[in-house]
């Protein structure tokens, strides 16, 4: 599961796929992830901004207006980022909700579903770890 994807689920969504990839790996089987680290919820900034096709005509093939405002939840190490966007036909949010990760906590998350945190990468192709890294991978194993 890679591209940080598992960032952007709920923590209950993130207990219900963790759950899901125990039940079906065999014994000794492995998950691989990446996630956003501090690092990179250190150095998000809250902003709001407005553009004519926001993020290069992303949201729509027809021409629209976008709104973006985010949001730094410091608690909960989570940001968020609302997207409203608006065409001729309708106007539509869209909230893109991330968590972000120490190496303990998605180790904690792991031990929570029975698996075990073996490998911490600075990436999926295997780096070395660094803690200043916008990301991090990891290799959690069934026992």
């Amino acid at each position: 599961m890679i591209m940080c994807d598992f960032c952007a689920l709920s923590p209950r969504q993130r207990d219900r796929i963790l759950t899901t990839f125990y039940e079906h790996l065999e014994p000794g089987g492995a998950v691989l992830l990446d996630v956003y680290s501090m690092a990179a919820f250190d150095a998000f900034t809250e902003t709001t901004r407005f553009e004519e096709n926001l993020l290069d005509g992303f949201w729509s093939a027809s021409k629209y207006f976008g709104f973006l405002r985010s949001f730094k939840y410091a608690n909960d190490k989570v940001t968020l980022d609302k997207y409203t966007i608006v065409d001729a036909a309708r106007a539509r949010t869209v909230y893109n909700w991330l968590q972000y990760f120490t190496p303990q906590s998605l180790t904690k998350e792991f031990a929570d579903c029975g698996f075990s945190l073996e490998e911490i990468y600075a990436d999926v192709a295997g780096t070395t770890y660094a803690p200043d890294k916008h990301e991090f991978a990891v290799v959690a194993r069934k026992p």
